[in-house]
Formats: C-alpha cells, structure tokens, sequence
C-alpha cells in the first residue's frame, strides 16, 4: 500500500528532505567528473571525505599486489553515492555518528585489511565530514585515535553491498534492494541476503540475526538444504548479523512509491538503476533567478528592491531619501516598507529554514550561494537568526577540527544545533524517537 504524506509517515518526509539536501548536486557533478578521470582522490575530497590512507606505506609494508587491489576499488568507489547511502538518525537526518563501516576486506596471509568509511563522534560531526581509511586490526592506529568504535561494525556494513558504493555495480541495486516486491523491511530479500553474510563466514548454513526495527531481534535459521525459519533472538549472541541495508526496504524505493519524489531528484546512478530508462543526469539546484528586482508595496506603490553593487537595495528611492530614513529608524521612527523588507531579508528571511537545513548536512557553499543570492555578495549581515546559524556552523566547525587533531579531550562545551531545537514545521507531523 502506497505511503502518502496524508498518512502522517514523518520518516518518508525527513527522508525526502535528507535527498534534498544531503548530497546537493554540485557535490555528486563534481565528484563524478572527478572519478570518471581516474582522480579517486579528488572525487573524495568534493564529497567530503577526509583520507587516512597511503597507498605507498601500504606498498611498503603489505606489498604492491596488496596496494594494487585497494587502489582498483578507490578507483571504483563513488564517494558520493556511498554518501547517498550511509546510515543516518532523526531528528534531521544526519549521518549515524561514531560508526565505522567496511567496505572491503583483503586476505594478505597476515591480518587481514579492511577498507573502512568512519563518522565522527556526534560531538564532533559538525560539516558531516566522513574519512577513509585501511583497518589492519590493531585498535590503536593513529586514524582511530578518538573515535569511539574503531573496529569495523557488524550491523553498519558496505562490503558485502558493493552496490551502494561501487559505481561498476550499482546496477545491482534493484534485485539487492528488493524493488521486485515492496515488502515491509524488505523480508523477502532475507533469506538470500542472510546466505551471503554465512558465505563470507565461510559457512552454508547457520543462524544470522536480523534487526528489523525499534529494539527487536530475530533469529534467522538457514538449513543446508536451503529452507529459512525464524524466531525470536539477540545480536549479541549471534555469529553472524544480517547488515542494516538489507533489513529495510531503500528509502528511494518508498519515496517513489510514494509520489514523494521523481527520478530526477535521485542521484543519477540510483535513478538509472531503479527507473528504467532513466537518462542518467545530474541534478541542478533549484534557485531564483540572480538579479531579479522583487516588489515590495511601498505606501501604496509597487517599488522594486534589487542588487546594486553587490549589496540588496531599495531600487525606487533616492540615495538622499535613503538617508533621511535611515536617520528617521535611528532616532525611532517607522522604517519604510521597502527597508523594512530589506532588513526582514537580512534577519529572517523566507530561505532561512533552507540555510539552515544545507548548514546542518555541510553544504556551506550551498548555504552562502543561497545568502548570497539573496542579500548580495558585497552585503554585511546584519544581527538576526541568519547571521547566528552561520556563526554556529563556523564554531561547531572547530569541534571537527580538534577530533581530526586527536584533541578528543579537548572538545568544546557543545554548540546548541538544530536537532536540538525545539520549533519545528507542524506540517511535517511529530518528529520520530530515531530511525531505528
């Protein structure tokens, strides 16, 4: 049955605004025009992740032939895509923080390697900036230092869905991500899914657990001769954990079942994977027009306010006319409509909640492209709500900075963000506990 926004289904509406803002599509254009080069590298750096990896230490120390199958997965990894797919938590969709998560394993005939994607502590998540790196097993490398679960998660797992973040495979999607039957949490895909995870055990049978929602467990019973029974179990008892991105069904699937989005709003490898057909693109935001005068009722009179010189003015008044009223405001006077539209603009505009929501998943030059195009370039912010979310999201930036330095103990006291605030749009109906 089809999910409507009529039903109340908040996770499907934080879900659309998590697709709206959370990958912006300057990041997957650069990022993709960076990896079809070959430059791995780049394309992670426009998506926002940090690199704790040296491929020529690697070289040194496990070999070339090592060096040379972690270089050929980079090369393959769409940074941006594995964005698109990373674990987030309500209230606003953020990135799950603390988690570390494989993305390939390496069998060298010692420890064996990892390929692992890490999130910050949620104390020091500010710019939703992720890292790379390689996990040799030793608990104590210099790029775990101060991250509160550095071993590789068994429930938060991408090695065994290359397809969430391998652009050579992401064909894969449908069939992995159970668009063949809409299934609630995907329970048709288990069975299947549940034998791959046995498989890189190196088993063909056993029990894996499932976590399908809230604090419930199940206990997956896979027979040699193929049958799945299931029952009641825990996680921390299990050998082996089906991975959260086969317990659900994908957001994406819901969301265009739902009418709540259209392929092109998808990241153009997903929407060509899921909607046959599809002619792969990439996203352009949706933005007014740069310089466009906009009308203001001025004592009874439409004026214009617009750009002069970079800065948003009041177009239909002289510059001595400016003057007197200006002086007028100071000394406590009523401001004209046309000010007063400028000053509202510069304290609490109508894109504030947009700013804020770009700020909040690292879009920083999203946000100041929106600031920009509507107060001007050369304009000075004025006190306000605007001009606090900015220097928030620069302070909170520091946080970061003192974890990538190892500071963890010299984190500062923390900065009230929006997932903390308490006004929240009553159309999007009650806010979820978590996403579980």
């Amino acid at each position: 049955m089809a999910t409507h926004l009529s039903d109340g289904n908040t996770r499907l509406t934080l879900w659309r605004r998590v697709r709206e803002f959370a990958v912006p599509p300057a990041m997957i254009e650069t990022a993709t025009a960076r990896r079809e080069t070959g430059d791995w590298a780049g394309a992670c750096a426009a998506a926002g992740f940090d690199l704790d990896l040296d491929l020529r230490a690697l070289a040194r120390d496990r070999g070339r032939d090592v060096r040379d199958r972690i270089r050929a997965d980079l090369r393959r990894l769409a940074p941006d895509l594995l964005r698109w797919h990373l674990p987030r938590i309500a209230p606003d969709g953020l990135l799950r923080p603390g988690l570390t998560m494989p993305l390939a394993r390496y069998d060298t005939g010692r420890r064996p390697l990892h390929l692992v994607v890490r999130t910050p502590p949620a104390w020091a998540d500010a710019g939703q900036r992720v890292s790379l790196a390689v996990w040799d097993g030793r608990s104590g490398e210099p790029a775990a230092r101060g991250h509160p679960h550095p071993r590789p998660s068994r429930r938060y797992r991408f090695d065994l869905h290359r397809h969430l973040w391998d652009a050579d495979v992401a064909g894969e999607l449908p069939t992995r991500a159970g668009a063949d039957r809409l299934t609630p949490c995907a329970a048709h895909r288990w069975p299947d899914e549940a034998r791959i995870v046995l498989r890189a055990e190196g088993l063909d049978s056993g029990t894996v657990a499932v976590r399908p929602g809230g604090r419930r467990w199940l206990a997956l019973h896979l027979a040699p001769d193929g049958t799945a029974t299931t029952g009641p179990g825990t996680g921390s008892a299990a050998a082996a954990v089906l991975p959260d991105a086969a317990t659900r069904l994908l957001p994406d699937l819901e969301l265009l079942r739902a009418g709540l989005i259209d392929a092109g709003r998808l990241h153009p490898l997903v929407a060509t994977a899921l909607v046959p057909g599809q002619v792969p693109v990439v996203r352009t935001p949706d933005r007014e027009p740069a310089g466009q005068p906009r009308l203001v009722e001025c004592r009874g009179v439409p004026h214009r306010i617009g750009m002069v010189d970079g800065v948003l003015s009041a177009l239909d008044h002289s510059p001595d006319e400016l003057r007197r009223e200006e002086l007028l405001v100071a000394l406590g006077g009523p401001p004209l409509p046309c000010l007063r539209a400028i000053d509202e603009a510069h304290r609490r505009p109508d894109c504030l909640t947009g700013v804020r929501d770009r700020l909040d998943h690292g879009d920083i030059a999203g946000a100041l492209a929106v600031v920009e195009g509507l107060l001007g370039p050369e304009a000075a912010l004025r006190d306000g709500p605007l001009k606090e979310a900015l220097e928030s999201a620069a302070r909170r930036r520091i946080a970061y900075g003192l974890y990538r330095a190892g500071l963890a103990g010299s984190r500062p006291a923390p900065v009230r963000t929006r997932r903390h605030r308490s006004s929240h749009d009553p159309r999007l109906g009650p806010r979820p506990a978590a996403w579980r």
